[in-house]
């Protein structure tokens, strides 16, 4: 069962640029330190934040709030599994939103794609519901 759709689009100068005006101020108020790691590890620093940008702002449409509510920016951090593979972690109030609109007896997954082609950065984010019994497919 789908929960929640969200995409969006980055352009990667307007982040660069934003990085250059603002710098740690910016990047400590959006990203987690692991955001922020990851980032700096990168041959293109502003594509990858860029990337986690839209995937935040794509994960909060998914919710069915976008920015606003209550929701912070660091409420949602994304990772990459050992594979490489995004995820994104909820906290606060986007996990708090995420389990309210979770139906009695299921379990919440958020799935992520991102993508970059300078000077473009791009999120799709699913939320879907699996049931918690026994006779469903474990979450991946």
């Amino acid at each position: 069962m789908i929960l929640g759709v969200g995409t969006d689009l980055a352009n990667i100068d307007r982040i660069r640029g934003v990085l250059d005006r603002h710098g740690d101020r910016f990047r400590n108020r959006v990203y987690t330190e692991v955001e922020r790691g990851r980032a700096e590890r990168t041959l293109n620093p502003a594509a990858t934040y860029a990337k986690r940008w839209a995937a935040k702002e794509a994960c909060s449409k998914a919710l069915g709030t976008g920015l606003r509510m209550g929701i912070a920016w660091q409420d949602m951090a994304v990772t990459n599994l050992a594979t490489g593979q995004p995820v994104i972690h909820v906290t606060g109030w986007a996990e708090e939103r995420l389990r309210a609109m979770t139906p009695a007896g299921m379990a919440a997954t958020i799935h992520v794609s991102l993508t970059d082609d300078d000077p473009w950065a791009q999120a799709f984010v699913v939320i879907s519901a699996h049931p918690l019994d026994g006779d469903a497919l474990p979450p991946r």
